[in-house]
């Protein structure tokens, strides 16, 4: 078969560890890369890892990575032959794609029509329909605007529903309606919501209306297509534990007790028979619900990598981000691809947020930042020392991911790695996720994606001894956080720690 244009220089168009996990890959291949920065992630870790890099504007995303033309300037001034978007940002984004391939660069991702296609989940729901892939039950017609149009649908679904913005996905323009409340009054204040938070996120007000169904597991298969008609499944993910519909644990095989082999290669069928519906090519993930009953139900198209993508590259001995590169360039996909997993792999996000103020994120410098290491450990980090974790973007740190020969294994090395994490200088949700990783239903492999919701409801805030503020006061001192001020009374272990951390002027630690 013959081979299409060699890349030779990529240009990465996001941030974080996806920019610099695809700088890294980049280099393996022996290609140069490019970066882009916000005036925000001057300093930041995919800038300094990069063959080159270029400003793009002001912190704020609309002003430097959702900018098409400047993406395509930077493209033209570095002379790249070829567009990694990353996920996030523009990755999913029809317009941008037909931009890049227009400008005569290699878009490495799915083809614009199938970005458009599959970007639209009324229009995806109805290409799963039409090529026999179950579908959640819900409104048939097409996404609504009109509320009362979307009030009708709910109705004709029955309740409960989830009202979801047509547009995107994430959790955002996502409203769970039990009840509709009297004169319906909460059905319409969840529509208004949904209906806002789609069109800020969206620019689209458009809502699907789909039955909610419980208690169901979110499982999702990887695949990749080339330009030559074949499409190749790489197994399937866990994606159940998640908080507001966004993901915090995922781990492949599926732990699920249903999930045979033969339902395995049943969801397999699904998302090829979906993928080449479209002619789908690159790499992409179809998500499915599973009910306990092994049914199983088209959800969505996630048209890009995935964030949990290295579960799948670990049990499969696959690197997805250079196959991204190598079937952009017209590289067939050769069967053997198609592995069979070995072992199992877990990931955790470790992220800037702060559980005990409702997972609010957080930003600041990092004083001091350690990752683990060890067997079948890997680390994707997007920080280092000294970084800044602005507060214009996604709080996601790090990717922590554990493989094993089997999931205990793989669990009680994820545990040991995140119990040897060090984050400094910001809070983050590490010890959350070690009470996942060590709850009795994540320990049975029993998690649905109501698991999180309804631990967080019967959770207690751990307790913090004091000796730690103190502890952590005197290690920033030694760390000259205070070295502009005036040398302070040094503290002692009966002075109040809070009165002490303000005294002191420090920040807080993350636990």
């Amino acid at each position: 078969m013959t081979r299409g244009r060699t890349i030779e220089k990529v240009l990465v168009a996001n941030r974080g560890e996806i920019a610099l996990r695809v700088v890294r890959a980049c280099r393996e291949l022996g290609i140069r890369s490019v970066a882009v920065y916000s005036e925000a992630d001057r300093g930041a870790a995919h800038v300094r890892a990069a063959d080159e890099a270029y400003p793009l504007g002001p912190a704020p995303a609309s002003e430097s990575y959702l900018r098409v033309e400047k993406l395509l300037e930077v493209a033209r001034t570095a002379r790249a032959d070829a567009v990694h978007p990353g996920y996030g940002f523009l990755a999913e984004n029809a317009a941008f794609a037909q931009a890049v391939e227009e400008a005569g660069l290699l878009w490495i991702g799915p083809r614009p029509k199938a970005l458009e296609a599959l970007g639209d989940k009324a229009r995806a729901r109805e290409i799963a329909r039409r090529v026999g892939v179950p579908v959640v039950p819900g409104s048939d017609a097409e996404a609504h605007t009109a509320p009362e149009a979307i009030a009708q649908a709910a109705r004709a679904v029955g309740f409960p529903v989830l009202l979801k913005a047509a547009a995107g996905g994430g959790g955002k323009g996502m409203r769970l309606v039990s009840d509709p409340g009297p004169d319906e009054g909460a059905l319409r204040e969840a529509i208004a919501a949904a209906q806002r938070e789609a069109q800020a996120a969206f620019g689209d007000p458009r809502l699907l209306v789909e039955r909610y169904l419980h208690p169901v597991r979110h499982v999702e298969v990887q695949v990749l297509g080339d330009a030559h008609g074949r499409i190749l499944a790489l197994g399937e993910r866990e994606c159940s534990l998640q908080r507001r519909h966004q993901k915090i644990v995922e781990e492949s095989p599926s732990p699920a007790p249903t999930l045979s082999a033969r339902l395995r290669e049943g969801l397999e069928r699904a998302a090829v028979r979906l993928a080449e519906a479209v002619g789908y090519r690159n790499a992409g993930t179809v998500e499915f619900l599973l009910a306990p009953d092994g049914s199983f139900y088209f959800l969505e198209v996630n048209a890009r990598l995935q964030v949990e993508h290295p579960v799948t590259e670990l049990t499969r001995g696959v690197d997805l981000v250079q196959w991204q590169i190598r079937l952009a360039q017209g590289e067939p996909l050769p069967a053997t691809l198609r592995t069979s997993p070995r072992g199992h792999a877990i990931e955790v996000r470790l992220c800037a947020e702060d559980p005990e103020a409702g997972f609010l994120p957080r930003s600041g410098k990092l004083l001091r930042v350690e990752w683990p290491s060890g067997p079948g450990v890997r680390v994707d980090a997007g920080v280092h020392a000294g970084g800044t974790v602005p507060p214009h973007y996604d709080p996601l740190l790090a990717k922590l991911i554990a493989w094993g020969p089997d999931r205990e294994t793989a669990r009680r090395r994820l545990v040991r790695a995140l119990e040897e994490t060090v984050v400094l200088g910001v809070v983050t949700n590490r010890d959350f996720l070690l009470e996942l990783l060590e709850s009795p239903a994540f320990r049975d492999g029993e998690t649905y994606t109501h698991t999180v919701e309804e631990l967080l409801r019967t959770r207690k805030p751990p307790e913090v001894p004091d000796e730690f503020w103190i502890a952590a006061t005197w290690w920033a001192l030694a760390e000259g956080v205070s070295r502009r001020r005036r040398a302070p009374t040094p503290p002692t272990a009966t002075e109040d720690p809070y009165r002490l951390w303000k005294r002191l002027g420090a920040r807080r630690f993350p636990r």
